[in-house]
């Protein structure tokens, strides 16, 4: 029985590493005949998994969705990448999913060995978020989007423009983006005919299907591109020079949009809610740098500069 059961939890393991199996390559796995692997497969049957099977050529075996949640099988480094996304989940930005992040983060630990709770404990004492203070979204609106997205499903929403306006949106969903302070949704405006960035909120209802379209470019790029006006009180451009990639190492996604100019030098597409804050955040990046725009943060560089330079007693040149 022992060997059984042990047999049955290596052959659930490969059946949701990969899409398609064949019977011989489940066989050479688990060092059993393929009569031994259709038994297993029945027993697998038994306890809840949807395991489909074809016959031909191509045939094979597929692990399924059930009409239940079965227990799964996850490798060390899959549940510690699990435990980090329901720890990030307990008090990340998702409305209502905090309780139950933790218990199944305590479920997960319950059965993790020592060694990986070690991990774990090592990753949360480390590490420290800064993303917090954003506004939340409900886990059904989420859940809602990204299925659309999945099932390629038009999405129907109210939406209130930024002078106060009000209408109903059709749009051919995309993908949802996190900028570290909100939610997005990139989609096709039916209307408007281009595509456009909205807020992720919770009045989705589910329209027909649609053929997908390509997109201007990646997604995460394009919302920071196009959100970067509303998420802050002042944009900016600025020249730094560095090269992208060591710029890109000490930014996060949310910190804004990044562009390489040369081997030694990029461009950053970010703003602040307050000039002040731009000059701190500039600083921070400790690399040399040009304001491009706006010219209201150049003077204020300036008028720094003069009183850094007083403060040092030198003559600011």
């Amino acid at each position: 029985m022992l060997e059984t059961s042990v047999r049955l939890l290596r052959l659930l393991s490969l059946l949701q590493g990969r899409r398609d199996w064949s019977g011989a390559e489940l066989g050479d796995r688990l060092g059993v005949t393929t009569r031994t692997v259709r038994n297993d497969v029945e027993r697998l049957r038994i306890l809840g998994y949807q395991v489909h099977s074809s016959t031909g050529v191509a045939g094979g075996y597929r692990l399924g969705p059930g009409a239940e949640m079965p227990p799964l099988v996850l490798d060390d480094d899959e549940a510690v990448a699990v435990g980090v996304g329901l720890r990030a989940a307990a008090s990340g930005t998702v409305t209502g999913i905090e309780e139950t992040s933790v218990r199944a983060m305590a479920k997960l630990e319950q059965t993790m060995p020592s060694r990986l709770r070690h991990q774990l404990d090592a990753l949360r004492e480390a590490t420290v978020s800064a993303a917090g203070g954003g506004p939340t979204v409900e886990m059904a609106t989420l859940t809602t989007i990204t299925t659309a997205c999945r099932d390629e499903q038009q999405l129907r929403f109210d939406y209130e423009a930024h002078g106060g306006g009000t209408g109903l949106r059709r749009v051919e969903p995309h993908r949802l983006v996190y900028t570290g302070r909100r939610w997005y949704l990139l989609a096709w405006d039916l209307d408007r005919e281009d595509w456009r960035t909205f807020r992720a909120d919770p009045r989705t209802p589910i329209g027909p299907r649609f053929v997908p379209r390509e997109p201007p470019e990646d997604a995460a790029r394009h919302v920071v591109r196009g959100t970067g006006s509303l998420a802050w009180t002042y944009q900016a451009r600025v020249r730094l020079h560095a090269p992208a990639e060591t710029v890109a190492e000490r930014l996060t996604p949310a910190a804004g949009l990044l562009q390489a100019v040369d081997d030694d030098s990029c461009v950053l597409e970010t703003g602040g809610d307050s000039l002040r804050d731009l000059v701190g955040f500039l600083t921070s990046v400790d690399v040399g740098f040009e304001v491009l725009d706006p010219p209201e943060l150049r003077a204020l560089f300036r008028e720094l500069a003069e009183r850094y330079a007083a403060a040092a007693g030198a003559p600011f040149l």
